[in-house]
């Protein structure tokens, strides 16, 4: 899991969210690992300012699979990578298909240069561009109910002073 890029580890439910609704765009997608049952992961997708969030596990022959929208046949897949390139196809059972990876990215950034790390220790070039408030995400099961509850606005990311 730790050589998937968008695995982003530990982050918890608000943090996937936050960095989803920064992204901004419907499709984004992340990987995390579940606050409520261990050794699962949830993959989470952002549609219309909500985010759906899918349960990923593991089953005793080492397949992994998703718990999608009832109704739908759970599929199994060899890798990960194999299951989230399914779900970059419509009609697979969730919210919308998984477009724009949102990649785990060091979150310190050199003041001026522009540029931040990725998790392999190489810079990539950042748009300096005017920032816009994302939507405010929204939660949504894997059932697409909505979680009105659990409702969280973003927070900033990086302060330039």
């Amino acid at each position: 899991m730790e050589n998937l890029s968008v695995y982003h580890g530990p982050i918890g439910k608000e943090e996937g969210e936050r960095r989803l609704a920064q992204d901004g765009r419907d499709g984004s997608y992340l990987v995390r690992n579940s606050d409520s049952v261990p050794g699962v992961y949830c993959l989470c997708v952002l549609s219309s300012g909500y985010v759906y969030t899918y349960r990923l596990h593991k089953d005793d022959a080492g397949s992994w699979a998703a718990d999608t929208t009832p109704g739908v046949q759970k599929r199994y897949f060899r890798q990960i990578r194999n299951l989230i390139a399914a779900f970059q196809k419509p009609e697979q059972g969730i919210a919308m298909p998984l477009l724009y990876p949102v990649t785990a990215q060091l979150r310190a950034q050199t003041p001026g240069n522009g540029l931040s790390l990725t998790c392999s220790g190489q810079p990539q070039q950042q748009k300096q561009q005017p920032r816009q408030k994302p939507p405010s995400p929204k939660l949504h099961t894997a059932k697409g109910q909505k979680n009105r509850n659990q409702k969280t606005e973003p927070q900033k990311a990086f302060s330039h002073q």
